[in-house]
């Protein structure tokens, strides 16, 4: 108890001693989820063990399909996280998402020439909803203030740096950063060194 006072204060430690209670009774199996914690589409949201979260994070699952949000075990997310879901977003295990971070897997309107683009005439709200599932594999370590936007896939072990904006999926074992995000850094495991990527034609070899 006391090195709990030291660390967080006596109202710190009210607050996350009540975070526990509400934990064990409302968001099992969670190993902490700290409060204020907004939800919608319960139903639709499922995390594995050991999840936590910091304050203020926000999930919507805004669909009608099950499982539209799916978090791993031992995944935590810190203070205001928003992750927003009409198709599906897919996080694994051991993923690590700093605060402020965005993740959807929609947007009002379409703006790429994929599908039929939306016209600025109209009224954003009135915007064909354009969707398309975003997954987040394991060990993925995603920065502050990032933000992910629809259709991308994170591979495994890969780093997000802090401010980026994802629009594409990021290779595996890579760091990406910037607006859009671009690769930077690719792993090598025979000599155990994050290697720079001079272009990106660099990241497939």
């Amino acid at each position: 108890m006391r090195h709990l006072l030291k660390r967080y204060g006596f109202f710190g430690s009210i607050r996350l001693a009540s975070a526990l209670v509400v934990t064990k009774i409302f968001y099992k199996p969670a190993r902490l989820i700290r409060l204020p914690f907004y939800i919608r589409g319960r139903s639709a949201v499922k995390w594995g063990k050991h999840f936590t979260t910091g304050v203020g994070v926000r999930i919507d699952a805004l669909g009608t399909k099950p499982h539209q949000i799916v978090i791993g075990n031992r995944v935590q997310l810190n203070d205001y996280v928003h992750i927003g879901a009409v198709d599906q977003v897919v996080i694994g295990n051991d993923v690590l998402i700093a605060s402020k971070v965005f993740i959807t897997d929609h947007n009002h309107g379409c703006y790429s020439n994929e599908h039929i683009e939306s016209s600025p005439s109209e009224n954003p709200t009135d915007r064909e909803l354009y969707s398309a599932p975003v997954i987040i594999e394991d060990k993925v370590w995603i920065g502050e203030s990032v933000s992910i936007m629809p259709g991308v896939t994170i591979g495994q072990g890969a780093v997000i740096g802090a401010g980026s904006v994802v629009t594409k999926d990021v290779d595996k074992n890579t760091i990406v950063v910037g607006v859009p995000a671009r690769i930077v850094k690719k792993y090598c495991f025979n000599t155990k060194r994050w290697i720079k990527v001079r272009n990106q034609d660099e990241s497939t070899k």
